[in-house]
Formats: C-alpha cells, structure tokens, sequence
C-alpha cells in the first residue's frame, strides 16, 4: 500500500465525477436561468452559459438532444432545462449536460413560429409580389391532405356541390406527426409535376403540436416555389400558420378553401340568367331603336327616289367618259406628231440619210444654180441686146448715113468753130472714108443761128 497521501489531478477528478455521477439528486435536474454565450456548433451541439443574479453554470446540450428543441435558442432567453450535472474530465469543470430544453413564459412553439416568421419575412416570402393569381373557373384542382377525416371530405363535397365541373384529384398525405413534413412537401412537388389550375394544402383542426408541420420551413418553402397557386386551409379559422403566410391564398377552413378555388354554380347560373335578361331587353330595344330608324331612312328623300341620288353622277361618269375619250385621242394624236417628229429627226440623224438628203439639196441647188446661170445668160443677152440697139442708134455712122460728117484735128472731134483757126488741116470722117481739107475761113454763127441750126 502507497504511502504517498497526494492524488493526481486527474484521479482527484474522476473521484469527484464518481460522486456527481452517484448523486442521484444530480442525475435528473430541473435547472432555470438565462442563457448567455450561446453557441451552435456546426455538429449541432449546443453550448452555453446558464445564469441567475448570482451564478453561472456552463451547460452543453448534445446534437441528438438539440435537434427535439423547436427554436433557436439565444443569449438572453430565459429556459427550463432538463438534465444532469457530471464533471467534465478535460477542464474539471462541472456542468450542466441538458436533455430538454424550454422556453420560460412562453412555448417553444410558439418561439419557434415567431422566428421562422420573422427569417422568412425578411427574405419577403410574405410578399404581395410573390402571390399568384388564382384562375376564375379552373379546370383541375388538386387537394393535398389526409385521404380521410371531415376536411377531404368537406373540400371535395363543396367543390363538386359549386362547380362540378373542375377535375379534383386527391394527393393523399400525411398532415400530422413523424413524416408529415415530407409527405407534405412531396405531394406538393407530385402536384407541380402536372398540369392544375389550383392547389389546395389543408387539413382539419387541431393542437399547435398536430399543425406543426405547417409551421415548418421545408413546407413553406415549398409553396413558394409552388407553379400552382396555393390555398392553404389549414385547422380552424383562429389557427394561423406559417404555410398560410406564404400560400397564395389563405382560407379559415377547408369548406372555406374549396370555396375560394371555384365559383358557385348556383350563382353563376343566376347570373347568367341575369345577364340573359338583360340582353333580351337590350337586344330587344336596340331592335325597335334600328326598326325606327330603318323607317326613317326608308321614308327619306334619297331612299324614295334613290335614282335622283345617282343621277349627277351619271351625268358626271358620262362627261368624264367623252373628256376621257377626247382626251385619249388628242393624245394619241399629239403621241403620233411626237413620234413621227421624233422619227424624222432620228432619221436625219442618220449618216445615211443626211447623205442622201445632202445630194438631194445638191442635186437641188445645181438645178437651181442652172437656172439662175441660165436665167442671168438671158438677162445679160438681152440687156447686150439692148445696149447694141442703144449703141447702134447712138452710132455716129449711123448717123453720118444720113449725110453728117466728123471733122477732127489732131485726133480730136471739132466741136466748136473756135477749136479751130485758118489754115489748120482737118481730117473729115464721112460714111465712106475720110476727107483732108484745109480750113479756109471760119464763120462763126449768131445766136439765132445756133439756136434755128
């Protein structure tokens, strides 16, 4: 047997764990105080600080345990704790090792809901921008719920009692306890694989404990990404939950949601009677108003004598058809001048054709040019003819025949008596030859003389 009276530290340790562990006070503790240092590891452990005024106890509360609490437990948060103190080796540390965990004052629940609603209302999933619209007369609805129990039946019975003419297709699910929140989330997605106009999510009443799996996050979130609109129909019309914040449309209870999704038939029956009424009278007024009106345009000027509506026209038709007329054949007219202008030029525009047009001016203007030639021979023979006749009768020989003579001195006519003096010798022309003679005297005449001679 050892002498030495000192113990380890870890042997000192599991001797005081041995005694918490054997306390049966211990082993079931009821513990309430607030929590501070609140951490959530990412195994899902849970640690924390449990306080009051005058202490504090470390506590840890282990994944399998954590995942039974249904809210976020925070710093601040006054909770009852169920659980057991025992040492903890490592850091001799006692503390508290919590196997349940409640919130004090009010339920966990009830915590639970309100911050599910706060977190997804912060996402806006409550938004109005997110609601779908619902169709007026849908063809096929879809009903997830329990396949038994009074809300199937009172949807089912109200949707074939107002419009039977929807298709309803029941999605049977599991609305309540263990695998509620799967089965639930599974016939909604089952429901958007197919073609519906509606989508009814609901169930009847009871406790929070047995709506719960509405209040879960899958299940909300699952209706929000619902193609189909949704009505949620869950309970009665005081319970609320967090799949009625985010469906599309919430109703207080089944018979209400399947009253939502279709129309009454009974009514709409009415109002098409109405609406049936209303067009009779309509029809039938608008039918007197136009059989008045008919009457009125039947006794008018024009319809009784419609032919004196059409004669000016008429008249104006014919007129412009002789203008037409007329007009089309100066035109043609002017069209044929044109062309043949246009020919003409086109044509002596031609080499070959000025060509021959240039002999034709040649041939043309030689002829001319003979005639004038010929004609100026004429003239000029005549006025040759003439000036000979003229010549011949102004001819000093001519008139020599008749017994005058021209006497010259030195080359020149003797005119005048004073051209001459005595003794010069003058050559007298006579008809037929030539006289010398010496001038022998000269005797001038007087005037009356010259004036008888």
């Amino acid at each position: 047997m050892s002498t030495d009276p000192y113990l380890s530290v870890k042997a000192l340790t599991k001797y005081i764990k041995k005694k918490f562990d054997a306390d049966p006070h211990l082993r079931d503790v009821y513990v309430k105080g607030e929590l501070s240092n609140v951490k959530i590891h990412t195994s899902g452990h849970i640690y924390f600080t449990l306080k009051d005024n005058a202490t504090r106890l470390p506590g840890v509360m282990f994944s399998a345990s954590a995942k039974s609490v249904k809210f976020k437990p925070e710093s601040g948060m006054t909770v009852l704790i169920r659980g057991d103190v025992s040492v903890y080796e490592a850091s001799g540390q006692y503390q508290l090792y919590a196997q349940s965990m409640q919130v004090d004052g009010i339920g966990d629940y009830y915590l639970a809901f309100e911050q599910l609603k706060e977190k997804l209302a912060k996402e806006g999933l409550f938004d109005a921008l997110h609601k779908k619209q619902l169709p007026r007369f849908p063809k096929r609805i879809a009903v997830v719920t329990a396949q038994t129990g009074a809300a199937v039946r009172d949807i089912i019975i109200t949707l074939h009692r107002r419009y039977p003419l929807a298709e309803v297709v029941l999605y049977p699910t599991l609305v309540q306890g263990a695998g509620a929140v799967q089965s639930i989330v599974q016939s909604i997605q089952a429901a958007n694989t197919s073609n519906y106009d509606v989508l009814i999510v609901g169930r009847g009443g009871g406790s929070i404990e047995d709506l719960w799996a509405f209040n879960e996050e899958a299940v909300a979130r699952v209706i929000v990404a619902s193609k189909i609109p949704i009505i949620s129909a869950i309970g009665h019309e005081t319970d609320t939950t967090i799949a009625d914040f985010v469906s599309d449309l919430r109703a207080p209870t089944p018979t209400a949601a399947a009253e939502l999704a279709v129309p009454s038939q009974a009514e709409l029956l009415e109002k098409i009677s109405s609406y049936r009424s209303r067009m009779y009278r309509t029809v039938s007024i608008t039918i007197s108003q136009q059989q008045k009106m008919l009457e009125r345009l039947t006794s008018s000027f024009p319809l009784a004598y419609p032919e004196r509506l059409y004669r000016p026209f008429i008249e104006r038709i014919e007129r412009a058809t002789d203008s037409l007329q007329r007009e089309s054949l100066q035109y043609v007219s002017r069209s044929k001048e044109q062309y043949r202008t246009f020919d003409h030029r086109l044509k002596s525009r031609m080499p070959l054709q000025q060509i021959r047009q240039s002999e034709t001016d040649v041939t043309e203007l030689g002829r001319r040019l003979d005639y004038q030639v010929n004609q100026l021979l004429k003239d000029r023979q005549q006025q040759l003819s003439s000036s000979i006749r003229t010549l011949d009768a102004l001819s000093p020989l001519k008139i020599m025949d008749r017994g005058y003579s021209i006497p010259y001195i030195e080359g020149a006519v003797v005119k005048s008596v004073t051209q001459v003096k005595t003794g010069d010798s003058l050559t007298i022309a006579m008809q037929d030859g030539m006289i010398q003679a010496t001038v022998n005297e000269i005797n001038p005449a007087s005037k009356g003389d010259v004036n008888d001679g």
